[in-house]
């Protein structure tokens, strides 16, 4: 599951009640825990105490310094306090050695990556990020990143993602060849499920068409994702591309209820070859 933003009250309350199903169940948090770092330990803590394994992969909002937030780190200092509290909690991050499911519909390696953007998924006719930008300042649909998350010490967010991109594709081409993955990023590695986003302009803050290539090049036999608010199954090359967000309460409230979350990936659910 990914963006329980417990920063809300009723999304807290849904977070407090999650339970495994089974005593070996693993948990996989795709990113937007929560903006405030109490908030993050909080539920990385209570849900790490339930289940088997938790394997937690920062989103952009556990990555803000936001002005109400004790924690005034930036950049990679801040994203190196929270690989240091998961380290204290035995969550798994981006930064372990990968485990290796070997339960039903396994053995596969989860592989829990830290990718950002870099402003690559353009808006259609647009053919660059000032344009980008200045259309969705146009449209007022700018995101709250462009004021709170930091890439200090890099000059910028496309630096700080090329790195990532380099250290991540190094440590997933040492695999064994033979290997299958299980996927897990915040943002969606291939721009296909940004097409059905309402503000199409949103999307340059939702990914890099640099992974477009992982989920085949790396033997992905899912891809797990969060960040849209758009929680379904979808299908590109063969391979399951699952969102699991909760979203925003006013978001799900829409729709009557919260969606079914965690979401289960292994063994892969009956009926997920269509949208959910």
């Amino acid at each position: 599951m990914s963006d329980l933003h417990v920063g809300f009250g009723e999304n807290r309350e849904i977070a407090a009640a999650i339970r495994p199903r089974t005593a070996g169940d693993w948990l996989i948090l795709a990113g937007d825990v929560g903006e405030f770092s109490a908030d993050i330990e909080w539920t990385l803590g209570t849900l790490r105490d339930r289940f088997a394994e938790v394997i937690w992969v920062p989103g952009n909002h556990e990555l803000w310094t936001h002005r109400r937030d004790p924690l005034r780190l930036r950049g990679v200092e801040r994203y190196e306090h929270l690989i240091a509290m998961c380290q204290r909690l035995e969550v798994h991050t981006p930064e372990d050695p990968y485990l290796t499911w070997t339960g039903p519909g396994g053995p596969l390696v989860i592989a829990p990556l830290f990718v950002l953007y870099d402003y690559t998924f353009l808006p259609d006719g647009a053919t660059s990020k000032a344009e980008a930008l200045e259309r969705a300042r146009a449209s007022g649909i700018v995101g709250n990143d462009e004021a709170m998350l930091h890439a200090d010490p890099y000059p910028t967010k496309e630096a700080w993602c090329a790195a990532r991109l380099a250290e991540t594709a190094s440590k997933l081409a040492a695999l064994p060849p033979a290997a299958r993955t299980i996927l897990v990023n915040h943002f969606p590695l291939i721009r296909e499920p940004t097409r059905v986003m309402r503000y199409p302009a949103f999307a340059q803050w939702c990914g890099t068409v640099h992974t477009a290539d992982w989920p085949r090049r790396f033997n992905a036999a899912a891809v797990v994702y969060g960040h849209l608010h758009i929680p379904r199954t979808t299908w590109h090359d063969g391979i399951r591309h699952v969102e699991v967000s909760l979203g925003y309460p006013r978001e799900w409230q829409r729709r009557g209820r919260p969606p079914e979350i965690p979401r289960q990936i292994l063994p892969a659910e009956i009926g997920t070859c269509r949208d959910l």
